[in-house]
């Protein structure tokens, strides 16, 4: 692909140190803590006592302790929940997101001086990429650098590639009644041999069990009219089958999709379903859709 980079600074960053930083952290998420390294991130989930997300985190070691990043909606509820299960540790939780800014190389990135930050490799869109951590002061200066030589993609382009790409984020794909199998985060955030966490019992019934209620999906529009996120989707016999999370437009693709939860017994790729607003599912109207293989490019 074209050498490409995001600005993710809006996300929330925090510092956990202190000397029962590591045994602590590590009991809070699905991935094994030792994979983070100060020069590669690990992701992962927090979750809640049923095993249903609290958030999804990157996280790499530094100097102090660990850095750990997630979505902005939850620079409130994120430091809190990791808080609340700190009875007699010795462990700092820090709001560093003001001081620091994030810009994400897919693909290919800049060989970048040690004085302008620190470089992480990072997956955050499917495949390898590198993050840059530096100081926001230089923020518009190192744009202008990059773009001599990158493209940029700003938020509603990223929007468009995280859908492109099949990657779920906080408020649409991820929401505290989701489990992280569901949202396909399985293979890239979770350990099933590192030790005991909140939720495992309930990834580890599922990983037994090899079944789960409803997948993250793609659906592709049959008609090439647009799709909508909240659009129910309903299969034969008007059965309610899912639900469409995030929509767009590809330009890669020339076709109208969507990232959606749909249930077991529809979610076969190439099954045909409608997609309807939730007050008119009893119709036979809507607009069909395909399920197809994520990720779409």
């Amino acid at each position: 692909m074209t050498p490409t980079f995001f600005d993710c600074s809006r996300r929330v960053k925090l510092r956990i140190a202190g000397a029962d930083a590591s045994r602590f952290l590590n009991g809070q998420i699905t991935n094994d803590l030792r994979k983070a390294t100060a020069a590669s991130t690990i992701q992962a989930s927090i979750l809640n006592a049923k095993g249903k997300l609290s958030a999804h985190v990157f996280i790499s070691a530094d100097a102090d302790g660990f850095l750990l990043d997630a979505d902005p909606e939850l620079r409130e509820d994120l430091p809190a929940r990791l808080d609340r299960y700190i009875i007699a540790d010795d462990v700092q939780i820090e709001d560093v997101t003001e001081g620091f800014s994030i810009f994400h190389f897919a693909g290919e990135a800049p060989a970048v001086p040690a004085t302008a930050g620190r470089t992480v490799a990072s997956n955050r869109f499917g495949f390898p990429g590198r993050d840059l951590w530096f100081n926001p002061e230089n923020s518009d200066q190192i744009r202008q650098e990059f773009q001599a030589g990158f493209t940029f993609c700003d938020d509603a382009c990223a929007e468009v590639f995280r859908i492109e790409q099949g990657v779920p984020r906080w408020g649409r794909e991820l929401t505290n009644e989701i489990i992280p199998v569901e949202a396909n985060l399985e293979a890239s955030s979770i350990d099933y041999f590192k030790g005991c966490y909140i939720g495992q019992e309930v990834i580890s019934r599922m990983k037994m069990s090899g079944q789960t209620n409803k997948r993250l999906c793609g659906l592709i529009s049959v008609s090439g009219l647009p799709l909508d996120a909240g659009l129910r989707l309903v299969g034969e016999m008007r059965k309610d089958a899912g639900w469409i999370t995030s929509a767009t437009r590809s330009p890669r693709l020339e076709k109208e999709i969507a990232l959606g939860y749909v249930k077991r017994g529809f979610n076969a790729n190439e099954t045909r379903l409608h997609a309807l607003e939730p007050e008119n599912v009893t119709e036979i109207a809507g607009v069909p859709v395909e399920v197809v293989p994520l990720p779409f490019v």
